[in-house]
């Protein structure tokens, strides 16, 4: 595979670990991503980990810059998102998706998506199955992988934004 083809299957990959944060979806596309290490395909898991690490570090950081979109209680725990996305913990966004799902999935799927194409599109590698920035130093391509991780953030952010409605 190669090319547009793998721009593709990183969108659908980065995508597909934001669309239920945890469950069947994203560990679908993470066994995808494990299977592809054993196959020697390194740049499959890079798209997958940080198409995971975007969804809590983009709540956290929404909850930081929209404040009237979130409770109260969302505001507090938010900034405890930047740990769990950074460590690649993406079920730390559960609580606010499932409180508006209709506002938090699409904003959250379309920038872990796009994280995961710019994966392919930097040609980013990891040989490390789980970790965040804990593996970094096996990263291929570090920096850009992590201006990847920081696009998609900012798209799902600015999204939350813009689609959210202010909290009661």
């Amino acid at each position: 595979m190669s090319g547009s083809s793998k721009i593709l299957l990183g969108l659908i990959l980065g995508g597909m670990m934001s669309v239920d944060m945890g469950g069947p979806f994203n560990k679908a596309a993470y066994v995808f991503g494990t299977a592809s290490i054993a196959a020697g395909n390194y740049d499959i898991m890079a798209a997958v980990m940080i198409g995971g690490m975007v969804p809590p570090c983009a709540i956290a950081l929404a909850t930081l810059l929209f404040k009237d979109k979130f409770t109260k209680e969302e505001r507090q725990s938010g900034p405890v998102n930047f740990i769990m996305g950074l460590a690649f913990i993406t079920e730390g966004a559960i609580p606010y998706a499932a409180s508006d799902p209709l506002h938090v999935l699409p904003a959250c799927i379309i920038g872990a998506g796009i994280s995961g194409a710019l994966s392919e599109v930097f040609q980013c590698t990891l040989m490390a199955p789980n970790g965040g920035i804990f593996v970094f130093p096996v990263v291929g391509n570090a920096m850009m992988y992590l201006v990847a991780l920081v696009i998609g953030t900012i798209v799902s952010t600015a999204l939350l934004g813009l689609l959210k409605k202010k909290a009661a």
